[in-house]
This record gives C-alpha cells, structure tokens and sequence, in this order.
C-alpha cells in the first residue's frame, strides 16, 4: 500500500517498526470506534428524555417524603445517588418512619427490587462481548424506563451496550436532579398527583411496550403477568407478588413455546 512504503517507494520488512505502526494504528482505527460509542451514548440519553416528565414528580415526592420521614437532607441525596431504585426508596422511607428495624428494611426492599434480575438477564445475551466490569455497571444504573428504551433499540438490531449506558445516565440525572428539587423546594411545590403527573411514568412504560409484543408468545406473557399482578395486589401482602408474577408469567412463556405454539 502507498501509505506504508518507504522513503524509497519500497515495503518495509514485517518486522520493522514503520510498518508495525501503520498496523497498529489501522487496528486502533478499527476496534476503538470512539466516536460512533459517543454517538449512541448521546442517542440513549435523548431516547429517555421524553420520560423524564413523568420520572421528575417522583424524585420531588420522594425527597418530601424521605425529609418528613426524619432523614435528613444529606441521607436523602445520598439514597438517591446511591440505591437508585425509585420504588425501594419510597418503600424504604416508608418504614423508616414506621421504625422498622434495619434488617426488615433491607430484605423488604431487596424483594421490591428483586425484579431487575429479570430485566438484567434478559439484556445479558445482547452483552456477551461487554467486559464483567461493564455489564456490572450497566446492571446496576438499569431502570424499568431505561430497560424498555434499550431493549427496544436490541430488539430492533440497532441496540448497544453505549445506547443502554447513555439511556441508564439520563434517567440517573433526572432522578438526582429531582430529587434536589424536592429536598430545596419540595414544601412549596403543589402536590404532582392531583393534576395527574403521577400516572405520566407507568402509562409511558406501558406505551412503550405494546409495540415490543409483536409474537405471540410475547403477548401470552404480558397478559398473563398483568393478570397475576393485578391478583396478587389484591389478594397477597406487601410486593412479593410483583416477582411472582414475572417468575411465573416467564414460566407460561417457556411452556408456550414448549409447546410449540409460537408464530
């Protein structure tokens, strides 16, 4: 090639160093695609700005709860910055201020959350390439909105693990930044729920998964966990019915297309 000849028009040897170089920056060219990364972290991030809406009257709520509840304004930040679980928040403030001993708040909100091991291992076969580190730090930022964004894009065979990490990093922001609105100005705030804000973040994760029931299969499971969830708040305690519907509806999954009635 013109590019790797010598000061005399000739190829330089394998083993010389000019030669070593252009084929390394060639590799590095090749595997370090740098820029298009940035493209689709900047591409999740706008993916998930539109749910921020309906995210930001939660974090407020939170943050008023949390602060009237008797954390203080420090511990209240730093559960946002570091649980990052909205429903095992609330659900933790909650028995804070019922003065639930510690252990019982962590178990419980461990079961409120245990759902995201269905989500994360859902995403693991689209990750295999990713380094243990990334996946990690992809599993721990996954939200319910962030997961259906991502794997939406998977889905469609345009996903990515740096779409999924700029989807992850929007959510997070909002959430913070919320979340430090309710702890400054959340007592003069009016209430999201009477104007119906608080309805804004499930109908928005429900829009975006009825397109992603294209097969058969898929809507079985949808309906059956819809079904079994909405029995088990009836009928059953606290929130373990939230991953007894997923176990289970998984569980109808697998044997629907056992059965070999998929299309």
């Amino acid at each position: 090639m013109k590019g790797s000849q010598g000061a005399d028009g000739k190829q330089p040897p394998r083993g010389s160093g000019q030669g070593f170089t252009y084929n390394a920056m060639a590799e590095i060219s090749i595997t370090t695609p740098a820029p298009r990364r940035w493209t689709h972290v900047r591409a999740g991030f706008l993916a998930l700005a539109p749910l921020w809406l309906g995210a930001a009257p939660f974090g407020v709520i939170y943050a008023v709860s949390a602060i009237a509840a008797g954390l203080s304004p420090a511990q209240t930040m730093a559960m946002s910055l570091l649980v990052f679980a909205g429903a095992s928040q609330f659900t933790a403030v909650g028995m804070f201020a019922a003065a639930a001993a510690p252990t019982a708040i962590i178990v419980t909100t461990l079961i409120v959350n245990a759902r995201h091991l269905l989500l994360a291992a859902s995403l693991a076969p689209y990750l295999r390439r990713e380094g243990a580190w990334a996946r990690l730090g992809l599993a721990a930022q996954l939200t319910d909105e962030s997961y259906a964004i991502g794997v939406r894009q998977f889905l469609s065979g345009r996903g990515s693990a740096a779409f999924q990490f700029g989807a992850n990093i929007s959510m997070y922001i909002v959430w913070q930044c919320s979340t430090l609105a309710g702890v400054l100005i959340g007592r003069v705030l009016p209430d999201p729920a009477a104007y119906g804000l608080d309805l804004v973040f499930p109908l928005t994760f429900v829009g975006l998964l009825v397109p992603l029931l294209r097969r058969r299969d898929s809507q079985v499971v949808a309906v059956a966990a819809a079904g079994l969830t909405l029995a088990g708040a009836l009928w059953l305690p606290g929130s373990w019915y939230i991953l007894l519907a997923g176990v289970a509806a998984s569980a109808v999954g697998a044997l629907w297309r056992r059965g070999g009635r998929n299309q």
